[in-house]
């Protein structure tokens, strides 16, 4: 498989490009967003590790034209920011993962996994629920006959509960199942993306399909 790393600290770059190559992944390193971009757009590449600070081009400016020109390359993004403000931004752009520095490489390769993983994964046919409907091969999803536009954390996020209608689905079980994250400190981003879906798919709607279960987590149930 193909990786792209878009990263301008060149130590760090050559660190991932010989862990990812010595895991027999096919390595093409860049050192600033601007040809990052333009390699991104041009190549055949399985994943793509991006920084966010980056020279020419940030990496969340990178990310999000990527994501307008119709390209669904999988996006790590690496990260010296922690606050959920920066970590939502660069999900909002249409990055799939983030990892903040400094980080050990096993949970870069752990993180790269999953990634692939969930990416390569046979969706099937179209799920439905009440008046909502997801189609796994385009990413689209409709309530009604209303398209709803969706980030990609959005739509990985209706798509795990759309998968487990009916049962309540707790933050720790949301963070493992669409962000690969097991850890509490993340809790906030999942409420955060919860609000961001609720205004998509229920706020216009009469009937509210995303319910909070006080203490448990969330659910998608009818009324």
């Amino acid at each position: 498989m193909k990786i792209l790393v878009v990263e301008d600290e060149k130590k760090v770059a050559g660190f991932i490009k010989r862990g990812l190559e010595e895991d027999q992944y096919t390595v093409t390193v860049t050192h600033d967003g601007a040809d990052g971009l333009k390699q991104a757009l041009e190549g055949d590449f399985s994943l793509i590790i991006l920084d966010v600070m980056l020279p020419k081009k940030d990496g969340v400016t990178v990310v999000r034209e990527l994501r307008e020109a119709g390209k669904r390359t999988p996006v790590l993004m690496l990260t010296a920011k922690t606050t959920t403000e920066d970590i939502v931004s660069g999900l909002d752009a249409g990055s799939d993962d983030y990892l903040t520095k400094p980080f050990a490489f096993a949970e870069l390769t752990a993180r790269v996994r999953a990634l692939l993983r969930r990416e390569g994964q046979d969706r099937g046919a179209e799920i439905t629920f009440a008046d909502l409907r997801l189609d796994p091969v385009s990413h689209k999803v409709w309530r009604g006959k209303t398209e709803i536009d969706l980030t990609a954390k959005e739509y990985g996020l209706l798509e795990y509960l759309m998968r487990n209608p009916n049962t309540v689905l707790s933050r720790a079980m949301i963070a493992d199942h669409v962000w690969d994250y097991a850890f509490d400190s993340f809790t906030n981003i999942i409420d955060v993306y919860v609000n961001y879906l609720r205004k998509k798919v229920d706020k216009d709607f009469a009937t509210k399909l995303i319910h909070t279960v006080r203490g448990q987590g969330y659910v998608m149930r009818e009324g």
